[in-house]
């Protein structure tokens, strides 16, 4: 549970590093790929302990990274619906569910 949720922090960090910029596209390109590096600072800070505690708790590298893109996909869903504003159309839905499927497989014995 605890790589869980370092993940789902570090990734609210990521997703903002590397999309946020894109809000203001008059500010200088030098500058936006600073602040971005300054954001990610903190998603590694979060995302390397939980990979390690992840490996740690017997979760292997495989499942280790379909957590970490599950984790990925919502925060990013969230984010593009309520802060980029973008619309949310079904076929994202369905191409969602393909992706958990995965996961599904991925953890199944």
């Amino acid at each position: 549970m605890r790589t869980i949720a370092l993940l789902f922090f570090s990734n609210i960090f990521m997703t903002f590093a590397w999309y946020y910029h894109l809000k203001d596209r008059g500010m200088p390109l030098w500058k936006a790929i600073l602040i971005s590096w300054g954001i990610a600072f903190f998603e590694y800070c979060l995302t390397v302990p939980a990979n390690r505690m992840g490996a740690g708790d017997g979760i292997n590298l495989f499942q280790l990274k379909m957590i970490q893109e599950v984790i990925t996909l919502v925060i990013f869903c969230g984010f593009a619906v309520w802060v980029m504003k973008e619309p949310f159309h079904w076929r994202y839905l369905v191409s969602f569910c393909f992706l958990l499927a995965a996961a599904y497989f991925m953890f199944k014995k």
